[in-house]
């Protein structure tokens, strides 16, 4: 009687194994197959690898800016000398959150791609941050020149920068004679 209760449970388990074996069979077969009709799905694989190894990279972040405003400036006018206008204004703006006088470089951008008014709000915004930068009005009343407007105002400054800086007298009084000369 031992010996069929032996058999029995052989034979139970190679029934379970068989059928352990034929379910991994079919769920073999269902897979391939549903990878024919889904080229898509054979990509997975190569896609979460690519996210966990992009996931596991360390990152770096830099917090600080490596170049000081000054550095910004130098390059901003370096772009501007090759032409590279729209650069040297990103440039010119990084350096104008700790220099004033970056205002008047984005002012001279502005007035040589012919934005006047945006050029007119940094040559104010220039003379805001800075109220004893004499190119700053010199340039204000040479735009305001070249608009033909606000004459009145552009002689003001032009005179005002005369006042500020007598060691460009000449520069300034060209200014101021030619906005005398259409008024």
């Amino acid at each position: 009687m031992e010996e069929n209760k032996q058999l029995d449970t052989a034979n139970k388990t190679q029934i379970k194994s068989r059928e352990k074996r034929a379910k991994r069979k079919l769920i073999a077969k269902q897979s391939r197959v549903w990878y024919q009709f889904h080229p898509s799905i054979t990509l997975c694989p190569m896609l979460l690898a690519i996210c966990l190894f992009a996931c596991a990279m360390p990152r770096i972040i830099v917090l600080d800016d490596p170049l000081s405003p000054e550095e910004h400036l130098n390059l901003g006018v370096a772009y501007e000398k090759k032409g590279e206008l729209d650069n040297a204004i990103k440039e010119y703006d990084r350096a104008s959150k700790k220099l004033p006088i970056a205002y008047l470089y984005l002012g001279n951008i502005y007035f040589q791609k012919n934005e006047l008014d945006d050029a007119e709000k940094y040559y104010r915004k220039a003379i805001k941050k800075n109220p004893e930068n004499a190119d700053a009005y010199n340039n204000l009343a040479w735009l305001y020149f070249t608009k033909r407007e606000n004459l009145d105002e552009a002689e003001k400054f032009a005179q005002k920068a005369i006042e500020l800086n007598p060691a460009k007298k000449l520069i300034y009084s060209d200014t101021l004679e030619k906005i005398k000369s259409i008024k």
